[in-house]
């Protein structure tokens, strides 16, 4: 049996390739975990984008220069264990490499889960470096685990997005401009802003994904992008920025003369990618979704933190699901080369919004 791997260059992230190794022996102390799907979505894109700035290439380190290993959100099921506290069968949900398994060295082991004590990860953040047990995880039903693979990180990040931004009583503004409106981390912040009294929800969007955008019901308006000039210039607004578009970013801030607030979040149009450069208006700032997790749970606790979240996690996975027309609808794709496809098509921006895509890289 081996283990396969997808591969990237980092750049261009174009270049791809499938990497078989013999697995190695476990050490003492150590779990090997059968991966058994994934998402794969555009974070993951923005994982690879932006992954030497964000250290996301850190965490699954290939060695092949030049090269590295996206990771993924998902499940998997221990299939070996020299453990005492992890038990072969035992189903978790965590962050996996691209791959059809991981090693993984548990630590800090409770009830609920454990952290991997690899090195390499001792000094990245402990929000990616957490599997918990699907036994006693609150968020986890059986029944959706594809769902929660597609949307569950994606949520986390947006309620956050909306925590933050509410935080700060959105810097004085009442209308919230949303790029790469049909991305579902932005679909998942305007779910949660369209819930604020007072606030204007705006979606950006190409026209290919006009319609489904305006059906969510979660937009106030939806506007193309050729057609920011209908907005009005003068209105005090925030600027949530998915795409990661220099272009579009320029004309959103020379547009917009009272933006209030800059939030830069993904980077889903890869070959429109750069820096903040010389903008009129405030400076674009990154989000970075573990310094609101750790702010909150300093002043509400672990427990305050989770309920909070379930909560509101529960409403939005409902909504997504409802009948007569859900959200999303799920896509499997089985084995190697169906997930290496599937990785350059949501490169390429090709891929239907209302298409989840769950991946497993067993062959």
């Amino acid at each position: 049996m081996h283990t396969t791997t997808l591969l990237v260059r980092k750049n261009p992230l174009s270049e791809t390739k499938l990497h078989r190794t013999a697995p190695l022996p476990l050490a003492t102390g150590q779990v090997r975990v059968q991966v058994d799907c994934f998402a794969l979505t555009a974070n993951n894109i923005t994982y690879a984008a932006m992954g030497d700035m964000l250290q996301y290439w850190q965490f699954f380190p290939s060695t092949e220069p030049g090269w590295g290993i996206i990771p993924v959100w998902g499940f998997g099921t221990v299939q070996e264990s020299l453990h005492p506290e992890v038990a072969v069968g035992e189903r978790l949900y965590g962050y996996w490499p691209m791959a059809s398994e991981a090693v993984l060295s548990p630590d800090r082991v409770s009830a609920a889960g454990f952290s991997d004590g690899a090195a390499h990860r001792a000094g990245l953040h402990a929000v990616y470096n957490h599997y918990l047990r699907c036994s006693v995880d609150p968020f986890y039903q059986p029944d959706t685990e594809e769902i929660q693979a597609l949307l569950r990180p994606l949520y986390i990040t947006s309620w956050l997005i909306d925590d933050f931004l509410a935080d700060q009583n959105f810097y004085g503004a009442r209308t919230l401009l949303l790029s790469s409106a049909s991305s579902k981390t932005a679909y998942g912040t305007a779910f949660q802003l369209a819930q604020r009294p007072g606030m204007h929800v705006v979606g950006l969007t190409s026209p290919a994904n006009q319609a489904f955008c305006e059906s969510l019901g979660c937009y106030h308006r939806v506007v193309v992008y050729d057609e920011l000039a209908q907005l009005a210039a003068d209105t005090p607004s925030v600027y949530i920025d998915f795409a990661g578009s220099v272009a579009l970013r320029q004309r959103i801030h020379k547009h917009f003369t009272q933006l209030a607030y800059s939030c830069s979040v993904g980077a889903s149009h890869v070959g429109d990618l750069g820096g903040a450069g010389s903008l009129p208006g405030p400076r674009p700032v990154m989000f970075f979704a573990p310094a609101q997790v750790k702010k909150r749970h300093s002043e509400w606790g672990a427990r305050g933190l989770n309920d909070g979240l379930v909560a509101a996690w529960q409403a939005f996975s409902s909504a997504v699901q409802a009948p007569p027309q859900p959200w999303i609808t799920v896509q499997r794709h089985q084995g190697p080369q169906a997930t290496q496809a599937l990785f350059l098509e949501l490169l390429r921006g090709q891929s239907d919004p209302r298409t989840g895509h769950v991946a497993h890289m067993r062959p």
